[in-house]
């Protein structure tokens, strides 16, 4: 399986290998992140990615955004804004994760947590097996 890639100003960052929070997964591995769900606009240094939790009810699709987007802040040049977003009908609660994924406020106190920071690290950690 070839691992989704976003290439941005000579900058690659891979998503695709980010590891699901509950599962022995990659995001990508579980079709939780697509190709087709990742737009880049390099002229705004603009990028949405799109994720579609496994589960409607998924517990963990905050903590699956919060690792998406930090591993872009962590990756991308800082003048790059970030939108991330559930898909579409996906999720019971799509418009609460969305708002909080998108607010600089809450995500920067979910950060400030480190429980969340380590669980968060884990899921961005390099799988060598």
């Amino acid at each position: 399986m070839q691992a989704i890639v976003i290439v941005l100003c000579k900058v690659s960052v891979s998503i695709g290998d980010i590891k699901d929070p509950e599962h022995p997964y990659s995001l990508e591995e579980l079709k939780v992140i697509t190709e087709d769900a990742i737009e880049v606009d390099n002229e705004r240094s603009y990028v949405r990615v799109t994720f579609t939790p496994t589960v409607e009810h998924c517990s963990m699709a905050t903590v699956i955004g919060l690792c998406l987007r930090v591993k872009l802040m962590r990756s991308l040049p800082s003048r790059y804004k970030m939108d991330i977003r559930v898909a579409p009908g996906t999720h019971a609660t799509e418009a609460a994760v969305n708002k909080q994924l998108n607010d600089k406020e809450r995500v920067a106190a979910a950060l400030e947590n480190p429980n969340l920071l380590d669980m968060v690290d884990e899921c961005l950690a390099p799988c060598y097996a």
